[in-house]
């Protein structure tokens, strides 16, 4: 596995003109990886934006290296880089404590009945308590545990993503930043490669451990 990012050009609206939905991003991960492309056979990658200070830097995590030519398409030139991540997963252990970041799409499915054989209706999680409760009923399932005073919402909102022949939709999204408690390691390895609930390939579920954290 391989974790990548790139300083978004933010002072050149020119450039960046197009990144105006998710879906544009989305495209802009998928273009860094030509040769998927000219094979036809495009793997899963997780992304999102990190914002550090007055900067937003793209981060994406693959099974293979970006083009990182391809990857400053809207970059700062000569700002991306890649670095392999399985050293990093390879010395996680139960019980060490880690300082997180995740951005994920909080939402719940209303049940319509099993015998309506209709889809829930799915609605967002907008609260901070119900995003932060949203986290806890999947962390088990995933190897880790946090303490709820230690875990924090960064940001929340809507973000847009545009489809063609297709109305605008907003998806819910909250950003987190905390510590958290490694109870499995392989379940949690797990879910630092696939990544936590919907909407992946728009920027949703990728979890990292900040570098230097680890105990």
């Amino acid at each position: 596995m391989y974790l990548s990012r790139v300083k978004i050009d933010i002072n050149n609206r020119q450039k960046i003109r197009d990144l105006d939905h998710l879906g544009a991003y989305h495209n802009w991960v998928e273009s860094s990886f030509p040769a998927e492309i000219q094979a036809g056979k495009r793997s899963r990658k997780l992304w999102r934006i990190d914002p550090l200070g007055k900067d937003l830097y793209l981060l994406v995590l693959s099974s293979s290296k970006p083009d990182l030519e391809k990857l400053e398409k809207y970059g700062v030139p000569n700002s991306a880089e890649t670095k392999d991540y399985n050293p990093l997963l390879n010395k996680l252990n139960k019980g060490d404590k880690l300082r997180f970041r995740a951005v994920l799409n909080p939402i719940m499915s209303l049940s319509q009945g099993k015998s309506s054989g209709k889809r829930g209706q799915v609605i967002p999680l907008v609260t901070a308590e119900q995003q932060i409760e949203f986290l806890k009923q999947r962390a088990n399932r995933h190897g880790f545990s946090f303490n709820d005073e230690e875990v924090m919402i960064t940001s929340k909102g809507f973000e847009i993503l545009k489809r063609r022949n297709q109305q605008p939709v907003k998806i819910c999204k909250a950003a987190y930043e905390g510590y958290l408690t490694i109870d499995d390691p392989d379940l949690f390895k797990a879910v630092l490669i696939n990544g936590l609930g919907k909407k992946k390939a728009f920027g949703f579920g990728l979890i990292t451990v900040i570098p230097g954290s680890v105990q």
